[in-house]
């Protein structure tokens, strides 16, 4: 009798097993969905109200972790102008986002990143060594770019199809509850495909907004010269090498440019 309930447990355990991982196959192809900024197909979860509010709750953090915010209002004003400037000249103006940026205390993080839903950072030490207002807006054009692409929505739904798959997660997770589960290197960490799809957007709304997009390439050299000599090889790294990167946008500009 007791093999017979255990024969008997084993199956029906197996058998929820298997209705799990179809359920997380079969959701994960119903989210499918072109994104309409770069023509790819994507695995989509979140709504742009979603995405929104989980960079909300994320910024204050994001802010923290970097000293808060630089504290200066006209360098922080400049970075709002540049940003608003790309928004509304460009394809960014007719998407569901919010977009706003901050300019951050941290003078030893070269850096600059986006969360979903348009919350766009960058470091005083990486803006402090930028040249010019283009190259400003090759930063912030980039990370635009990780907006409109969805990376961040793209690697949440991704993560919760293999949670679902070995954690049997709840389908109904409250948003506090996934930005908190899935974690902030999940929604910073891009690949290197995201790098260079961001890398081509920048380009594209840099051109739109009337800077020039070879500047960009100023940024690239920037932050070769700050990774140093010792600098992560491109296969061992989510970066692709800013010699890659360089040939990259400069397709883009011949592709973009009229």
């Amino acid at each position: 009798m007791r093999l017979g309930r255990r024969g008997g447990s084993f199956k029906i355990r197996l058998f929820i097993g298997i209705a799990i991982v179809a359920f997380a196959y079969l959701r994960k192809c119903s989210q499918s969905e072109v994104n309409p900024y770069t023509g790819k197909s994507q695995a989509i979860s979140l709504s742009p109200q979603q995405e929104i509010a989980i960079g909300l709750q994320q910024a204050p953090m994001m802010a923290q972790q970097h000293g808060g915010l630089y504290p200066n209002q006209q360098l922080q004003g400049f970075v709002d102008k540049v940003g608003k400037k790309l928004v509304d000249n460009t394809i960014a103006k007719n998407s569901e986002y919010r977009y706003e940026f901050h300019l951050l205390k941290d003078e030893r993080t070269i850096n600059a990143f986006a969360l979903p839903g348009g919350q766009i950072f960058i470091t005083y030490a990486l803006f402090s060594k930028l040249k010019n207002e283009d190259q400003l807006a090759g930063v912030l054009g980039h990370e635009i770019g990780h907006v409109l692409g969805k990376h961040s929505n793209e690697r949440i739904t991704d993560a919760n199809f293999w949670k679902l798959l070995t954690m049997g997660a709840s389908v109904g997770a409250d948003l506090g509850e996934l930005a908190n589960g899935i974690g902030q290197q999940t929604l910073l960490k891009n690949g290197r495909g995201d790098e260079l799809e961001s890398d081509e957007l920048g380009v594209k709304l840099m051109i739109d907004a009337g800077y020039n997009p070879e500047s960009l390439i100023g940024v690239m050299h920037i932050l070769k010269a700050a990774a140093g000599p010792n600098r992560v090889p491109e296969f061992q790294s989510t970066h692709p090498d800013p010699e890659n990167r360089i040939a990259k946008i400069k397709a883009a500009i011949r592709k973009y440019r009229k």
